[in-house]
């Protein structure tokens, strides 16, 4: 089975709570306000708008998977989700995997098996405390 990856870097910050219960999303802004309960993390080298085509059409068949890992400090944690054909990856500032079957330019997967508030705690910890963070997002 073919597989393509994207990968993206960013940091925590310490009003990472990973609380929300239906999405979790990175993204490239700098700051992150005690609000931001879904957001893992922050200052993202990449967007959506930025990854590959066949990545993109790949992630439009319903039928794909995609798996995701994040990794930070030594922690990581892994959901899976799906692909709909209505993904635009529009966003030049944010990516979010989703439990439902929203879609928005920020959406980069559907009907995730999990959401941040599933999100291992000693890796909430890790990007509470500021640590890098590693998203892999491999389609299948």
């Amino acid at each position: 089975m073919s597989q393509i990856v994207e990968t993206v870097s960013g940091r925590g910050h310490e009003h990472v709570a990973a609380t929300h219960g239906s999405t979790f999303e990175v993204t490239t802004d700098d700051w992150l306000t005690p609000a931001g309960d879904c957001i893992v993390g922050v200052a993202a080298d990449r967007a959506p708008a930025s990854f590959d085509p066949a990545f993109v059409d790949a992630c439009r068949d319903a039928d794909a998977t995609v798996r995701v890992v994040l990794r930070a400090d030594g922690h990581e944690w892994r959901t899976r989700a799906r692909g709909h054909p209505d993904l635009t990856f529009a966003s030049a500032r944010s990516l979010v995997v989703r439990t439902s079957d929203y879609v928005d330019d920020r959406t980069v997967a559907v009907g995730a098996a999990d959401a941040a508030a599933a999100v291992d705690r000693d890796l909430v910890a890790a990007l509470a405390a500021g640590a890098p963070l590693s998203v892999e997002l491999r389609v299948e």
